[in-house]
């Protein structure tokens, strides 16, 4: 009885699965932003009603579900929320939208927010060989030069294994399946150095309705034109979609603010240390003396509480590959900046080492006619990332509490990190640990080539 059941749930859901209607507003470069539709009957501008109602009578959810029956959360929504500006009714209601076909450096955009919930392609996994690469110029010069790119990179894949498969032979009773799922990862993990920046990707953003429109203001106004097209089909999407929550008006002095906050704000770009340093001038010692037990009493995998981060925060500079850069952004509760992708601080060395030499041999003169050819298209710092590989360094700085400093040190201080970032992680915990004396659960071979990271992939079986 059971079986059948779940069966005509099972062919039921798929009939209806095929008869939802997802918003989609295209973008030039050939993506597309999509507005997922959950088919749920109550959608989420009715549950943000719902929820406001709720804290302005005693009545009791059934008695809210009788007047969104009545009345439905239209003119709820375009009144209290958009209207009058309570902004927490907005926080109320969740949507998914799903952008693609757009470059890296777009989706780290829409992701530079400690808010942002949400996945992208990961370059560790997929074989970007036939990924489109997004040109801001729109130029055969340009089009040359990332696919100039898109060769090297091909061509490095074979050649990358095969020195990995000498260098980390399996071993006896380890499965060949998963040896080679963790030697075509870490072949990954090295030939993204050579992809361009401006090289395509996709993510999905699960947002409640009050930080999207929140994000849209600050993306309208990003300096790359990819995402103010974005941002604004994104509004378009969510507006189409969810029409009584995106309607707030706009007022010129905001707007104008915006355009000075990503005019000369947003990027850092200034020259970082090398070697990762540490500044704790802003913890208070006294106040950390308080918590020691807590410290030393805890165990493994197990966070340090929110309310030992009153003990103040500390600052970390270093310089890391912008590929890696997207790992550690993905860390929201520390503070830090979009740094800007330039040649100016070099090829992160670790690539370098781990390139096989067919390919080394060939890297000096490719990266040349790489700044050559940037030269020759004559545009703004801006644009010129979408040329550069993910492989240089660029500055990154970071202000953090005690736990969630601690947090990404435990998390990226492992050997199933990219091993730039892993190396980083290691060099402020050591400091952390030296300085402040605080027990920290870090993996005893992070260097370590393990093909555990062949089953960490998400496939369908």
């Amino acid at each position: 009885m059971f079986l059948n059941k779940t069966l005509q749930f099972e062919i039921v859901g798929d009939d209806l699965i095929s008869r939802l209607k997802h918003t989609s507003v295209n973008l030039s470069s050939g993506g597309e932003v999509i507005v997922l539709d959950t088919g749920a009957v109550i959608d989420c501008e009715a549950e943000a009603m719902l929820q406001a109602l709720h804290s302005r009578s005693t009545g009791g959810l059934r008695s809210h579900l009788e007047v969104l029956a009545q009345k439905g959360a239209d003119r709820f929504m375009e009144k209290f929320y958009v209207g009058y500006g309570h902004k927490s009714i907005g926080d109320c209601g969740t949507t998914t939208v799903f952008v693609e076909g757009v470059s890296i450096l777009a989706a780290k955009a829409i992701q530079d927010s400690p808010l942002y919930s949400g996945q992208e392609a990961s370059t560790r996994y997929i074989d970007f060989s036939n990924q489109p690469f997004i040109d801001p110029t729109r130029t055969p010069t340009g089009a040359n030069l990332l696919e100039s790119q898109r060769k090297i990179y091909f061509e490095a894949q074979e050649p990358t294994r095969t020195k990995l498969r000498k260098q980390f032979p399996r071993a006896e009773g380890e499965d060949e399946k998963d040896y080679e799922k963790a030697i075509s990862a870490r072949a990954f993990d090295i030939t993204r150095s050579l992809l361009p920046s401006g090289a395509s990707t996709n993510l999905a953003w699960h947002t409640n309705l009050r930080q999207a429109a929140d994000r849209i203001l600050l993306l309208r106004h990003h300096p790359l034109p990819e995402v103010r097209e974005i941002a604004k089909c994104l509004e378009e999407a969510l507006k189409s979609r969810h029409p009584n929550s995106f309607g707030h008006e706009r007022y010129p002095e905001t707007e104008a603010y915006q355009d000075v906050v990503s005019g000369g704000y947003l990027f850092h770009n200034p020259t970082s240390p090398i070697e990762p340093v540490v500044d704790f001038g802003k913890i208070d010692r006294g106040e950390l003396e308080r918590f020691r037990s807590l410290l030393n009493k805890r165990p493994k995998k197990t966070e340090i509480p929110r309310y030992v981060s009153q003990a103040g925060v500390l600052t970390a500079e270093f310089q890391l590959d912008f590929g890696s850069f997207r790992d550690i952004q993905r860390h929201r509760a520390i503070n830090q900046r979009m740094p800007l992708v330039t040649a100016d601080l070099g090829f992160n060395l670790w690539y370098l080492q781990n390139l096989p030499e067919e390919i080394t041999a060939r890297l000096p003169e490719h990266l040349r006619r790489i700044g050559e050819g940037i030269i020759n298209l004559r545009i703004p710092k801006e644009l010129a990332q979408y040329f550069l590989p993910m492989g240089y360094n660029v500055s990154n700085r970071f202000t953090g509490d005690i736990p969630a400093s601690v947090y990404m040190i435990e998390l990226r201080d492992t050997r199933f990190v990219h091993p730039t970032l892993q190396r980083v992680a290691h060099h402020i915990g050591n400091q952390i640990a030296d300085t402040l004396e605080i027990p920290l659960h870090r993996d005893s071979e992070p260097g370590r080539f393990d093909i555990g990271r062949g089953k960490h992939d998400i496939t369908l079986r």
